[in-house]
């Protein structure tokens, strides 16, 4: 049974939002300001199981999470979709002309690039967190300093939304994984996607022939992501998420890809979020 989960972030941050929305509320969180802090807190199993962001859909993926999984062979039990909605705030009684600085995380920056254009006057500042950020502002009093983040963080630590929903493409979603130290609980009947990690030779085709064994056993690819073997220049890991339909399927694709693919590990069997 969960009963504390590991989040990058404090209250009030999108991982925060996540696991009152995917666990109960009766489960704790534990804050954690790097990623790196979040796996420490499963590993040492101060926490039962952990919330890392993978992927967003304006962003594209957050690679450093992918390489934590696979070094510290820890396993995805499920997935879940947040709506990403980013919002200015600062200290009440100012506009966005009082404010001077921007403080949030590097992704969070990134996704607003056009609204501060219109404001050339904002300094932005790259940060850890952006519900951080907010609560830095609130406890300290920093006026001129303004925040991008949830509207559950204004509320928490008492700050004006100066501006809604400021990220540059309106619908913003990124995609979180639930990951434990041992395999998933969820039942073989419910398992429709797994996370898949392989590497392959330089020989012409090898990726395209594990690709078509997934096609020939009825998976359906919805990801793939390489990444450098640090060890081995110019080679790559492939990290693959894959859906289907009957697990009998998804079986007979791994037994032949343990078969051709090197380094062949299932990252984790669970349940499709997005159907």
């Amino acid at each position: 049974m969960i009963k504390t989960v590991a989040i990058q972030g404090v209250k009030g941050s999108f991982h925060h939002i996540v696991s009152q929305q995917f666990f109960d509320n009766s489960v704790a969180t534990i804050e954690c300001l790097t990623f790196d802090g979040v796996v420490d807190s499963l590993i040492t199993k101060e926490s039962d199981a952990a919330i890392m962001a993978l992927e967003n859909s304006i962003a594209g993926s957050i690679i450093p999470n992918y390489a934590l999984i696979d070094k510290y062979n820890l396993h995805v039990v499920g997935e879940h979709y947040l709506d990403i909605q980013h919002n200015l705030m600062a200290l009440p009684n100012q506009n966005i002309s009082d404010i001077k600085e921007v403080y949030s995380h590097p992704m969070a920056l990134l996704q607003c690039k056009d609204f501060f254009k219109l404001h050339p006057h904002i300094k932005l500042v790259e940060d850890k967190d952006t519900a951080e950020v907010a609560e830095r502002i609130h406890k300290n009093n920093l006026k001129g300093i303004g925040a991008i983040a949830s509207v559950m963080a204004a509320e928490i630590f008492k700050l004006d939304i100066l501006a809604h929903s400021i990220q540059t493409i309106k619908h913003n979603e990124t995609r979180f994984v639930i990951v434990k130290r041992t395999n998933s609980e969820v039942p073989e009947q419910d398992i429709n996607k797994a996370s898949l990690k392989f590497e392959t030779d330089h020989k012409r085709g090898s990726l395209a022939t594990i690709l078509n064994v997934m096609s020939d056993c009825k998976l359906n690819l919805t990801k793939i992501q390489s990444l450098p073997i640090v060890e081995t220049p110019w080679k790559y890991a492939f990290f693959v998420d894959v859906t289907f339909e009957e697990y009998a399927d998804f079986k007979k694709a791994k037994s032949i890809i343990e078969i051709m693919g090197q380094g062949f590990k299932v990252l984790g069997e669970y349940k499709n979020a997005k159907l």
